[in-house]
């Protein structure tokens, strides 16, 4: 894993010429994320109302949880909703909802609702990490056209961030974990409630957080990716190993995939901006994933402002493995009775499509939590200006790390009245396990790929 190049290149936004003046901070401002400001960048105070202020989130499991991938109990158990927003009341709350959340309303006015609780701000780190944001404030910076970043490394790159290009830079880089590994299933849901899952066993080691390289040793690379598709039968055996780079436009990702009825392993096209992934069945484009990922030179990119927002979090009880799929998984969405929604502060970033640049969607409207840099809420609009789709990511934070990250990432297609779930494992033995121990320099390779690929 020893590499010699400090760029660490980016993996999501372009951004004007203004923009890209800003970077690194002077030492007094970074000082801010030791007082005002949480370690990664927060407002560590509430808002005098419903929002508490941050006092270090959630970093001790629970009495009943043994080990990593053991499915998490629920750390407030006793949380009752505070009240419900259904398509009767939804207007007395709107000026918290997205332009998203309102059209699943109006789209689903009989079924969808959103059960708003306490707000939880349980999202924590380690201390490295909150000691190399700290690090990242002062050095980090975005290098030629925005296109990428360098001097950051292990942890938060921008953490005062002024731009929507850094903002952005924050969810692409943010913390999940050093290796994980999970066994999950993603479906397209059709408009009756029919689903048919594909399971994948999954593993990950993000590079950009290994403590065993360096900030000169990244070589470019954001992550190693391993998925080996476990069912259906007819998809059994096949497998898909991604090394993922940062800076996209200078290297482009590379991916190989393994045929297991041919055995053999081929280099995989570049899968990237609107490119459709053929388990989601239309519903999620290649740089969905994650709620936004990839090159960032097709879009604009700007910060709009800060806001208060209802957005799904601690969601302990939609991963419960109390809970079936079919009692997950219903008609237009997920079944709202198993969610969690809270008011947290966001970072609204837009992303318009430049002129000249060719995507499905033409503007992009992301919601950031503030605490952890993850992308919460994305609302995305088609060539006409319409709102089409909508993406929620169902956080929860995995205390035994800590790590806030999600546990379903659902796509709603409000035209289509379809929606994509990706993360689903509530069947399963295990949760994501981020116990194992770090792999050698060859287990994500073509030649690992070849030798672990069967049916």
């Amino acid at each position: 894993m020893k590499k010699n190049n400090w760029v660490a290149a980016g993996v999501l936004a372009l951004a004007t010429f203004s923009q890209l003046a800003t970077a690194a901070v002077s030492v007094q401002e970074a000082e801010r994320l030791k007082g005002e400001l949480t370690p990664l960048g927060a407002e560590r105070a509430g808002n005098g109302k419903d929002i508490p202020p941050w006092r270090g989130g959630v970093s001790v499991a629970t009495l009943d949880y043994k080990k990593s991938g053991q499915h998490h109990s629920n750390p407030y158990p006793k949380d009752k909703p505070l009240f419900v927003i259904t398509a009767a009341n939804v207007a007395k709350y709107k000026e918290f909802l997205t332009d998203g959340q309102l059209a699943l309303f109006k789209t689903y006015p009989d079924t969808f609702k959103m059960p708003i609780y306490k707000t939880r701000r349980s999202a924590a780190a380690p201390e490295q990490i909150y000691e190399n944001t700290y690090k990242n404030a002062i050095r980090a910076e975005l290098n030629k056209n925005g296109e990428g970043i360098r001097y950051a490394y292990g942890g938060i790159p921008f953490p005062i961030a002024k731009t929507g290009l850094e903002a952005i830079w924050n969810h692409i880089t943010r913390w999940r974990g050093v290796f994980f590994s999970r066994r999950s299933s993603e479906v397209a849901v059709q408009k009756d409630g029919a689903f048919s899952l594909v399971t994948v066993q999954q593993e990950a080691l993000f590079n950009f957080y290994n403590p065993e390289t360096t900030i000169d040793e990244l070589n470019n690379i954001l992550f190693y990716y391993l998925s080996f598709t476990k069912a259906p039968a007819r998809l059994a055996g096949g497998a898909v190993l991604v090394h993922e780079t940062i800076d996209q436009v200078e290297e482009s990702r590379q991916a190989w995939g393994y045929n297991a009825g041919q055995r053999r392993v081929r280099r995989a096209p570049n899968l990237a901006y609107d490119t459709p992934i053929a388990a989601a069945d239309g519903l999620r484009y290649a740089d969905d994933t994650d709620m936004y990922n990839g090159a960032p030179d097709r879009y604009n990119w700007k910060l709009i402002e800060k806001k208060e927002i209802y957005i799904p979090y601690n969601n302990y009880d939609l991963a419960s493995n109390q809970l079936t799929y079919k009692e997950i998984l219903k008609p237009g969405h997920i079944n709202p009775d198993h969610t969690r929604y809270e008011k947290h502060r966001v970072w609204v970033v837009e992303a318009n499509l430049k002129a000249g640049a060719r995507h499905v969607y033409n503007k992009r409207r992301f919601y950031i939590d503030e605490d952890t840099w993850g992308i919460a809420v994305a609302d995305q609009y088609d060539s006409a200006g319409d709102l089409w789709r909508i993406s929620m990511a169902y956080l929860k934070n995995y205390y035994e790390v800590p790590v806030t990250w999600t546990t379903l990432d659902v796509f709603h297609d409000v035209k289509a009245r379809r929606y994509h779930v990706q993360g689903l494992d509530n069947e399963e033995r295990g949760t994501v396990d981020f116990s194992r121990d770090l792999p050698n320099d060859q287990y994500f390779t073509p030649s690992a790929l070849r030798r672990r690929g069967k049916r």
